[in-house]
């Protein structure tokens, strides 16, 4: 059975100098870093990988070469009840972003990856997602 799709109903930023690329990566939260690995390594056949020397503890797991999972221990900070800690998508145009966010009155935060020229800029969408925008040619 064929799915039709009709998409074109947002108003689009790409003429604001942004654009997203693709879905990057989910975050996980847990409790217990090991069963996470039996599960998505032992189970599901993901490969655990490189992550940066961030302050939290964490795994990353890849597949296909690039890191689609990301656990992070979970710590005081309540979720809403979700293991799903935030959505990331790989972005273009770091500077049009940020000038249009703050144009717009989105408040955002921007970190750099360690070990990386990884710029993330962080919103919340307005159902309290948290949302990470990565560009890895932030210039």
């Amino acid at each position: 059975m064929a799915v039709s799709v009709r998409l074109g109903r947002c108003r689009n930023a790409k003429g604001a100098g942004m654009s997203v690329q693709g879905l990057d990566h989910v975050n996980i939260r847990t409790s217990d870093l090991d069963r996470c690995r039996a599960f998505y390594c032992g189970l599901l056949g993901l490969e655990e990988g490189w992550r940066p020397s961030f302050d939290s503890p964490g795994a990353w797991f890849y597949a296909g070469g690039k890191a689609v999972v990301h656990v992070s221990l979970a710590g005081e900070r309540a979720t809403g009840g979700s293991a799903v800690d935030h959505v990331a998508f790989a972005m273009e145009g770091f500077e049009a972003v940020c000038r249009r966010l703050a144009g717009e009155g989105v408040a955002y935060r921007s970190l750099s990856v360690p070990g990386t020229p990884v710029r993330q800029v962080f919103v919340t969408d307005p159902d309290g997602v948290v949302i990470e925008l990565n560009f890895r040619n932030p210039s």
